[in-house]
């Protein structure tokens, strides 16, 4: 780990990680979870993550981006790793050469994949009602599979599909569950891997599904969810700071830029390093934190680099102020904002370091 100079951090609690990794695994039986660590794990930190479960024996990840995967490869030499996204025709040699399965997602990537004179491994999309990255066509999938049964290059390995609704409109949800079962019930050899099953889908309807092998568990795994009621899971991340200030501000002063927030009455207001640069962005500015187990408001507007807060006479120098993962969650973060927890934790900065906590110890 790189030395932290800074103090501001967000913890990582990779002993819940594995809680919430093994509660998906309860709903499962003998299927297999295939972590989604793309997007930096969802800002938690890939390469950490990825140590934590290799050490638990998982030997699969799925990520989006071709950077991602190289990325995961070049520690992981011996993982199966999926690229979800799109990947480019003239990037298949890279993709082949690091040995990462990439996705047949339209004719024109599987006709650049069917020419391509190089073992390389991938998964087929279907998209089933979602109309983001996949075929739909079921004659063209149809078609697309036996060829790649007979190919001494490619090993289609997957077939997969992804939910548009999967924690809300179960209508919808089951439209595109019907929509895949009547295309894979075609289908004379399957690949080895089917998986349909996001967050969501994993804990509330996998159990009842014999047609599939895997599933791709994303956000819950960091402890968060969409649905109501939410799964058994534990927090994983919690983000800190120090009070490296504190000014006693008189009746007529002002805080930050545009001198929006002048206190009636004398006030304390401590001063936190982290802004907008890391994540925080201004539109924070009408939350708290949590300092000694007590919520102090921000106020001011949220600089680069430094937010305001009003405290009492129980905060000192050096306190450490939790912006979520204690009083205050993600999900109460993430409604302040109008937003959902995915987009509170992967907007978090890679300014900001990530400390990982295993066996209630700091790493």
């Amino acid at each position: 780990m790189n030395p932290i100079y800074r103090p501001t951090w967000a913890e990582i609690n990779l002993d819940h990680l594995w809680y919430n990794y093994l509660e998906a695994q309860k709903e499962l039986k003998n299927k297999t979870i295939i972590p989604v660590i793309k997007a930096n794990a969802y800002g938690f930190g890939a390469i950490e993550v990825m140590k934590h479960l290799y050490h638990k024996g998982v030997r699969i990840a799925a990520v989006s981006l071709l950077e991602e995967a190289i990325e995961l490869r070049t520690v992981f030499k011996d993982i199966e790793i999926l690229m979800l996204g799109p990947v480019m025709a003239k990037d298949l040699s890279v993709a082949s050469e690091y040995k990462i399965d990439v996705t047949i997602y339209d004719q024109e990537i599987y006709e650049a994949i069917r020419l391509f004179n190089k073992p390389i491994g991938c998964h087929l999309k279907i998209d089933s009602g979602m109309s983001r990255y996949g075929l739909n066509e079921p004659n063209q999938i149809i078609r697309i599979v036996d060829e790649l049964s007979n190919s001494t290059h490619i090993d289609l390995k997957g077939i997969f599909t992804h939910f548009a609704t999967a924690n809300e409109n179960l209508a919808f949800y089951q439209m595109q569950l019907e929509r895949f079962k009547a295309i894979i019930s075609q289908i004379k050899k399957r690949p080895r891997m089917i998986h349909i099953s996001n967050s969501s889908s994993t804990f509330k309807y996998e159990k009842d599904y014999d047609f599939t092998t895997h599933v791709r568990l994303g956000i819950s795994l960091y402890g968060l969810s969409l649905d109501d009621p939410k799964p058994d899971l534990k927090p994983v991340m919690s983000l800190k700071s120090t009070v490296v200030q504190i000014k006693e501000l008189k009746i007529g002063e002002c805080v930050g830029y545009g001198a929006t927030y002048c206190p009636k009455d004398d006030e304390k207001i401590a001063i936190l390093p982290i802004g907008y640069a890391d994540g925080f962005i201004r539109r924070n500015k009408t939350g708290y934190v949590e300092i000694r187990e007590k919520k102090y408001k921000i106020v001011g507007i949220i600089c680069m680099d430094a937010c305001f807060i009003k405290i009492d006479d129980q905060v000192q120098l050096g306190d450490v102020a939790t912006l979520y993962g204690g009083l205050i969650s993600i999900d109460e973060v993430a409604k302040r904002l109008g937003t959902i927890n995915y987009e509170v934790c992967t907007s978090l900065s890679y300014r900001v370091p990530r400390v990982v906590k295993v066996g209630g110890k700091h790493d």
